[in-house]
Formats: C-alpha cells, structure tokens, sequence
C-alpha cells in the first residue's frame, strides 16, 4: 500500500491542467514504490507504443487489462479505417462493444482534434474503470500516471497551430491531386 505517496498527490480531473509533469510524478514515485512496482511504471503509456507490434505482460493485471484495451483500440481503429478507405486490414481481436463503439464513432467524426479528445475521454474511462476501488495501491500509482498523461496530452494539442497545419497539408494533398496528369503522371 502506498497510502503516503497517493495521499499527498493533488486530484485530476481530465478538464484540467496537468498540477505536476508525469516526470515530475515519476521522480516522486522512484522515491516511494518497490523496485518491481517502479518498473512496471514504464508500461503505463497511451497507446501503443512505437515499434511495438505484439502484446506483452507486464505482470500486473491493471496493466495488461490497460495494455490489452489500448492494443484492441488501435487495432480497431486501423480496421474501421481501412474500411472507410476499402482497404484490408487486419482483423482487430478481443473488442469488446464500447471499444469497439469508441474506435467506430471516433474514425467517423469529420474533426481530428475532437476525435482525439473523444478517444482520450473514453481511455479516461477506461483507467478509472480498471482503477476501480483501488485506492491506495499500486493500481493507483498506476492509474494516477494514466490519468496524468492524458491531462498532458490534452494540454498539449494546440488548436489553432493543428487547424493551419491541417489546412496547409490539406491545401498540399489538393495541389498534388490536381497537377496529376490524365497519364497518372505528375
């Protein structure tokens, strides 16, 4: 139980600005948690990792309950997709239905920013899903860093820099389209 370390942390909310870095948080938690504990802080990440393409235990359930939705969520999400795309796509494993609804609702919205926002809400309720009544064990620790780095995710996206990005890759994708020639040439 780590009633000293979760005790003294400020409590997050996901509309919030992140009170502490996940740095910071994870400097406090090298100070407090068991060795193994500390270690299996690493796998506590949004999404799946780059380069990882296949799922491994971290021995802690919370973990691999978090793991094994994030892996069926982008999974899910490359299969709606390249379905949208009519194009193949590997099959997603294990979804259940509000994953699936998730991945489903987020591809069909027309706004980038506010399907990610989505998405991270529905991981936001998934943490607190797994978290369940754990409140002063290393399911919190784990949770809480979860919850940190999504409030640093959702503090990063920058609205109005992401809108002219998008115009300008949007305005580039056009301008490649329609200097194709009818040979398919450029």
């Amino acid at each position: 139980m780590y009633y000293f370390l979760i005790a003294q942390l400020p409590y997050l909310s996901y509309a919030q600005t992140p009170p502490v870095s996940s740095a910071a948080f994870r400097d406090l938690c090298r100070e407090h948690l068991s060795k193994r504990h500390f270690e299996l802080l690493r796998y506590c990440v949004c999404g799946m990792p780059e380069g990882t393409d296949k799922f491994r235990a971290a021995d802690s359930a919370f973990i691999d309950r978090w793991r094994g939705r994030e892996r069926a969520l982008t999974l899910a999400l490359a299969q709606f997709r390249a379905a949208r795309l009519n194009t193949d796509a590997m099959p997603a494993e294990h979804l259940d239905m509000d994953t699936e609804n998730q991945a489903k609702t987020a591809v069909s919205m027309d706004n980038p920013l506010e399907a990610e926002l989505f998405l991270d809400k529905g991981r936001w309720d998934a943490v607190e899903y797994l978290q369940h009544n754990a409140y002063f064990g290393v399911n919190a620790v784990y949770a809480y860093m979860l919850k940190l780095l999504l409030i640093e995710r959702r503090a990063a996206f920058k609205v109005e820099e992401g809108f002219d990005e998008y115009k300008a890759l949007y305005a580039s994708i056009m301008e490649n389209a329609t200097g194709v020639g009818a040979t398919g040439d450029s």
